[in-house]
């Protein structure tokens, strides 16, 4: 143990002696939280949605045909309750439920309008505006449509109810997004590099022949790292909570935890990176634009996933970015607990599991 903390203290000493080092692990976090929580924005297209109908009559078929028809929307269940569209939302299975009142053809007939309620999840707000704009649309044509084939005038009357995020704001689907990105990068890159330039300047080799062992090695290499992305999390939080205003309406002690277990896959996936490079150029190219594209492209919060072809689905299952930022939405935005996330809890610790085996395996191979 005494060991252990000399090791550790000299890596903290190392990383607070670089300035350059400081300013990726706190500046590019700090900055890339304001950027995307004030400055983008996205759409999406392609949306599983939900459909109750209480009424059971020609008039609500024909306009759930209708939105069925659409390209932008694929009816993934038809439910029996609105309580059972609290909880698909919640699992995550559709982004959007349009509820049929039972009334919905005597309304049109005696009064000339009714209403449809479409309840959607508000934790993506751009997803949520776009779809709320396609189906609105959507009504209207049908409405106009019918008025058409008839001579009396009536109206539907969508009543949209955004859960999680009713004022759409961006931070909510933003921050989840950052969070994952600079946690990947800087665990990923500073280990990848901190690694490889020891072995560079032939320090490693002394380390190895010390009485520490290997894997003691690379865990006082890594653990300054984890100490200070737990830092990074706690910064990127407090700007998220009194900057831009977005609570955490789960438990903090999980997000901390689910946090710790994507830290430590993202560190795994930096030694495996450093033990299979041999230069620090290298190892930072890979570490910037092997990580930095995927996560951009398969986490989810840039790009939506359901819209990509299907190997590129796959693909982004292989991702520990797309299942973090999942977590983070889950827990932040929802307010879900480990019952919601257990799998993708599983998958992370499944990728840590083999990425440490690989890197420890590949390590005395090539150092011994």
């Amino acid at each position: 143990m005494r060991q252990f903390i000399t090791f550790v203290k000299k890596e903290f000493a190392h990383i607070l002696r670089d300035k350059k080092t400081l300013l990726i692990l706190f500046g590019m976090p700090i900055s890339q939280i304001l950027i995307f929580g004030f400055a983008l924005t996205n759409e999406v297209k392609n949306v599983k949605i939900a459909i109750v109908d209480r009424a059971r009559d020609e008039q609500s078929r024909r306009l759930i045909s209708k939105i069925d028809a659409s390209k932008y929307f694929e009816v993934k269940k038809i439910l029996g309750n609105a309580v059972q569209v609290d909880n698909e939302l919640k699992k995550g299975t559709i982004k959007m439920a349009v509820i049929f009142p039972a009334n919905f053809s005597s309304d049109l007939a005696h009064y000339n309008t009714s209403q449809v309620q479409i309840v959607l999840d508000g934790s993506d707000p751009n997803t949520a505006n776009t779809i709320k704009n396609y189906i609105t649309a959507i009504v209207t044509d049908h409405q106009r449509q019918q008025q058409s084939n008839v001579p009396a005038l009536y109206q539907i009357i969508p009543e949209v109810r955004m859960l999680y995020n009713p004022q759409l704001l961006d931070a909510p689907n933003f921050v989840p997004g950052v969070m994952a990105l600079v946690l990947m990068l800087v665990c990923v890159m500073m280990t990848a590099v901190s690694i490889v330039k020891e072995k560079e300047m032939g320090n490693m080799e002394i380390l190895l022949v010390s009485p520490i062992k290997p894997g003691m090695v690379i865990l006082t290499k890594t653990f300054p790292y984890l100490v200070l992305s737990l830092v990074n999390l706690t910064i990127i939080l407090l700007l998220s909570i009194f900057v831009l205003k977005l609570p955490v309406n789960g438990s903090l002690v999980l997000l901390f935890a689910e946090s710790i277990l994507f830290i430590i896959t993202c560190l795994t996936l930096g030694i495996f990176i450093s033990v299979k490079t041999s230069s620090q150029e290298v190892a930072m190219l890979i570490s910037l634009m092997g990580m930095l594209i995927p996560t951009i492209l398969f986490s989810g919060f840039m790009f939506p996933i359901e819209n990509m072809p299907y190997p590129l689905q796959m693909i982004s299952n292989i991702i520990p970015s797309k299942w973090y930022y999942i977590i983070v939405k889950s827990i932040m935005i929802k307010g879900l607990g480990f019952s919601a996330i257990w799998k993708e809890t599983l998958v992370l610790a499944t990728i840590t599991s083999v990425l440490l085996a690989v890197s420890l395996k590949s390590f005395k191979i090539r150092l011994e």
